[in-house]
């Protein structure tokens, strides 16, 4: 052993034997060696004569780097060296006369085969067909020496696919070029030699060493996409491909390597006349036997993607070819192979690259413009159907993560949601195409699933349930409230059902959501009303011991309950009685409501008893019972927590804010159903109950002022009162304000001003004595909270704190809006709010001139136009606020209408904000009537001076903004901003 082999074999050692500096000394000699010229000649000197594997797999990496690199600048001898030596030890010939190495390497490890194959094919990169046309030609003769050159054989043309040809892989313009090059000259020169070769070597070792067989095939498998097809596509080597696959005997690795091969003629592109008539000579159903075999064994995933590739094929015919004998011979084709490929889809794994889906759709598209379905179609879609429900159902694995919902469950939930979204589009598509059968089935599903056993049919029944809900969504209204085809028996059935296995959370769930779906068959067969209220009220929906289900089970009452309303007054006692645990439960659940979403925390249950209760059918007395019997003991509750508040003696604190919070939300949900024209104007007893309701809960501001969620319950309640009590709110709305005006933080200022938007938009002007008073307030917090200009998020800068000054900005000027545009701009110039005129003037000045949402400069346009309409009398009326014209004049105009405009920031091709310029042009229309000249001259003689506008553009300007043409005048100024942007050099000042 010589220095280099030994350093080769410390530089491969991972034993941890040999010291890192040795290693390293290694690792340095081996580098010296590549640098060296002679390099090459070394390495074939090594593979000649070293048994060494690691020495070996050295020198073919290094030959092939080399290559790889520096072919270009190598000496022709060296190439003729290289190429000849590769040649012969790849063809297991001595490449000197004592040599001892070269049939050692073939009988080596895959690793360093593969490798050598990898220099071959590198050479054929750079050398075929100009400079080394025989490689392949020379390689022929040499098969004859056995199963060792076979092989390497194999391996070249693997790898001439791999790293050269195949389209698998992303390849560059000129790898594209030299792939091209290379089959060109293959078809013209040794093509046919190879299959020939290939042919002879299958029919000679399949019984004696199929798994040389294996890799044969698998170049073939490789090659038929290029080559030409009649090579392959006749008698003997079709024959010869069924045979292997058909006899038992055989290795199944060999029979399933024939099948790939069938594939790749099956899948090889040609015009589809040619196509269609290969299908029908490979007389396929030769194989439709061999997918009963064991499903998880190679074979039958092999033969499976032959079967889907071969119908993909065919459907593909059927819809190309324009004559009825083409189409027909498609669809005889087709009509053979379907049942085996639905057998399949239920039963095998089917290769990736098919889209089940996809080809079902497709499949059913066809039948889109068929007046009728033949009986075989029908059968088919039978088929599909199946299909669809064995792949939609879960896996009983995970049933019990599943219903306990933990991570694998929500897991495995959330991926077959998305995984059944294509398959369900099929299932409506087939709703469409064959209603009575898609129907028919579904029934006949929900028959099994609830004679099969409860250990067994969990997933069963949900996966049948959730086919009956998604078929809904095929439906028309109509359709469902006459229970078109099946529907009458099918709707009655699911109402009716109890299935085993009912605690399941995904089957309970599911039956719910589609009694949910079909209610509008019960609102016309209204002697359905009990049982479907019985499904929701029992232990399948709100008495289900799963806490997900009866949280999820009061909403979808909820929803039942608005649907049929009127139709359920006769059922109201039975409801309140069924639902009384319910109720007394949920205001001391405090703990569950975390771990469920918003919509589904419970509270309504306390909705739909409010629209039932709340209704004018409800007789007076009636309604008056109904209702104090839920606020009475919840204000009681209320009023003993606050006492213990008070007292300083609370118990469990958290849980009693918790409680009260569950409280607030209960009322809040029950009030929903009860309309402002019923508490005020025709039962207004009822109205008082709510003011009582009202007064306790604002109790819950002073007592518990700095709790947050219990403040944005109690504000959401005020909300509620403002919609349902009317203007009979008012004696209590200084208290809730005062209450609410306590918290300075932005969230709760945010919360603050969106209630006192709901009332300005509701009351209008009759507020105005209220925002007198709690505008300063606000002002003042507002403006020591907001920066003068944008809000920056820099080092330190908490995204949560900026995202709420974000929030209490927009809202302050939706705010600002709100009071202009409801005739109370008077309240900005009250006593109280006038020291922050000057501070509101310049924020909303900076806002419609740079502020980077369009929607917040636009408002703040919008309050100027009104500002100017209101305090400004006309041309030469008096001020009503000193100062206001000029600043408009001198400040807004410039900067708003005129220099952010010209900047190239001011995007024209942005759709929001071309309605901002809409309001800006607006704006100067507004000012020209109001202050005439005066805003004219200064605009024009200042404003156009400063940016350079010629004096017949002005000219222009002035015409169209005293004409009565808006639309004009808005058209003309964009093309004057264009102009003149130009000669702008970035010189722009905002003042």
């Amino acid at each position: 052993m010589d220095d280099l082999e030994k350093a080769i074999l410390i530089s491969f050692d991972e034993s941890g034997a040999v010291n890192s500096g040795l290693k390293e000394q290694a690792v340095a000699f081996i580098q010296q060696i590549k640098e060296n010229p002679s390099v090459c000649s070394i390495c074939i000197e090594k593979l000649c004569f070293s048994k060494l594997v690691q020495v070996q797999f050295w020198c073919l990496q290094c030959l092939h780097e080399v290559l790889r690199v520096k072919y270009s600048s190598m000496a022709p001898e060296e190439k003729s060296f290289i190429r000849k030596s590769v040649s012969s030890i790849a063809c297991c010939e001595p490449v000197h006369a004592n040599d001892s190495s070269s049939a050692s390497i073939l009988e080596g490890p895959s690793f360093i085969k593969n490798k050598l194959a990898q220099v071959v094919v590198t050479l054929i990169y750079f050398e075929y067909p100009s400079i080394w046309p025989s490689v392949f030609v020379d390689f022929l003769p040499n098969l004859s020496k056995g199963a060792m050159v076979i092989e390497m054989f194999s391996r070249v043309l693997n790898a001439l696919d791999d790293e050269i040809i195949s389209l698998d892989y992303p390849r560059s313009q000129d790898d594209v070029a030299v792939s091209g090059r290379i089959k060109d000259a293959m078809r013209a020169q040794c093509v046919p030699q190879i299959v020939g070769a290939w042919y002879d070597i299958i029919s000679m070792y399949r019984n004696s060493n199929p798994e040389l067989c294996s890799s044969v095939l698998d170049s073939l498998r490789r090659y038929i996409s290029w080559i030409d097809i009649g090579l392959i596509a006749n008698d003997a080597f079709t024959g010869l491909l069924f045979d292997l696959m058909l006899v038992d005997g055989l290795l199944d690795q060999l029979r399933a390597a024939a099948a790939g091969a069938v594939l790749a003629m099956v899948s090889k592109r040609m015009d589809s006349k040619s196509k269609l008539s290969l299908l029908q000579n490979l007389q396929i159903r030769r194989v439709f036997r061999l997918v009963a075999g064991d499903s998880d064994s190679e074979l039958v995933s092999s033969v499976a993607a032959l079967l889907t590739g071969y119908a993909t094929e065919v459907l593909e015919c059927s819809k190309r070819l324009s004559t009825e004998e083409g189409k027909g011979v498609s669809l005889e084709l087709l009509n053979e192979v379907l049942p085996s490929v639905f057998y399949v889809m239920q039963n095998c794994e089917v290769d990736s690259a098919f889209s089940i889906v996809q080809f079902l759709s497709v499949y059913v598209g066809t039948m889109k413009s068929l007046s009728a379905l033949t009986e075989t179609q029908l059968l088919h879609v039978g088929q599909i159907l199946e299909v669809i429900r064995s792949q939609i159902q879960f896996d009983p694995m995970y049933r019990n993560n599943l219903d306990l919902l933990d991570k694998i469950g929500r897991e495995e939930e959330d991926r077959m949601v998305e995984f059944r979204k294509d398959l369900f589009v099929l299932l409506r598509n087939i709703g469409r195409v064959a209603p009575d059968l898609t129907q028919a089935f579904i029934r006949s599903s929900l028959d099994n699933a609830v004679s099969s056993s409860e250990d067994r049919n969990a997933e069963e029944v949900e996966a049948s349930l959730s086919l009956f809900y998604a078929l809904g969504e095929s439906l028309s209204d109509d359709a469902m409230r006459t229970g078109t085809g099946l529907l009458k028996e099918l709707v009655p059935m699911l109402l009716s059902t109890r299935f085993p296995c009912h605690s399941n959370r995904l089957v309970a769930l599911v039956y719910l959501e589609t009694i949910t779906r079909y209610v509008k068959f019960v609102t016309e067969n209204t002697q359905y009303i009990p049982i479907a209220l019985q499904a929701f009220l029992d232990e399948r929906g709100i008495h289900h011991p799963n806490v997900n289900v009866c949280r999820r089970a009061s909403y979808l009452f909820m929803r039942v309950v608005k649907l049929l309303k009127s139709k359920l007054v006769p059922y109201i006692e039975t409801i309140l009685q069924s639902l009384q645990d319910t109720v007394a439960q949920f205001t001391r659940m405090s703990t569950a409501s975390k771990e469920l979403s918003g919509s589904e925390d419970g509270s309504h249950i306390f909705e739909a008893i409010g629209l039932l209760i709340g209704m004018e059918d409800v007789p007076v007395e009636k309604q008056s019972d109904y209702l104090s019997a839920l606020l009475t003991p919840l204000c009681h509750q209320v009023e003993v927590a606050l006492l213990n508040a008070k007292s300083h003696n609370p118990k469990e604190p958290l849980a009693q804010i918790e409680n009260l919070q569950q409280i607030v939300m209960a009322i809040n949900a029950l009030s929903k159903g009860f309309s402002e024209r019923l508490v005020t104007a025709t039962r207004p007893g009822i109205g008082l109950m709510f003011k009582k309701t009202l007064d306790i809960l604002l109790q819950i501001l002073v007592v518990f002022p700095k709790i947050e969620p219990l403040r944005s319950k109690v504000t959401s309640f005020i909300h509620r009162m403002v919609d349902t009590l009317g203007s009979s709110v008012f004696p209590y709305l200084p208290k809730a304000l005062g209450q609410l005006l306590t918290e300075s933080e932005p969230k709760e200022l945010v919360g603050f001003l969106v209630l006192l938007n709901q009332l300005i938009c509701k009351f209008g002007t009759e507020l105005r004595d209220i925002l007198e008073e709690v505008y300063p307030v606000i002002a003042h917090r507002t403006f020591n909270i907001l920066p003068r200009n944008d809000i920056q998020s820099g080092p330190g800068s908490c995204a949560e704190e900026i995202r709420e000054l974000q929030d209490l900005q927009r809202t302050f000027f939706t705010f600002l809006n709100v009071i202009a545009t409801h005739e109370l701009s008077s309240v900005f110039l009250n006593p109280k709010s006038s020291g922050y005129l000057d501070m509101m003037m310049q924020l909303l000045l900076y806002a419609c001139c740079n502020h980077k949402d369009i929607l917040i400069r636009k408002g703040s346009v919008q309050i100027f136009i009104r500002l100017i309409k209101e305090w400004c009398a006309g041309p030469y009326g008096e001020e009503k606020v000193p100062g206001f014209k000029s600043f408009v004049i001198e400040a807004f105009a410039m900067n708003c209408c005129l220099y952010s405009v010209l900047d190239k920031s001011f995007e024209f091709r942005d759709a929001n904000t071309v309605v901002l310029f809409g309001e800006i042009v607006l704006a100067q229309k507004v000012m020209y009537e109001k202050f005439g000249n005066d805003f004219l001259l200064n605009f024009v003689s200042k404003g156009f001076q400063n940016v350079h506008c010629p004096q017949d553009l002005a000219e222009q300007y002035c015409q169209k903004l005293q004409a009565n043409d808006f639309k004009a005048l808005k058209s003309f100024y964009q093309s004057f901003i264009e102009k003149l942007r130009p000669q702008q050099n970035g010189s722009l000042v905002f003042r």
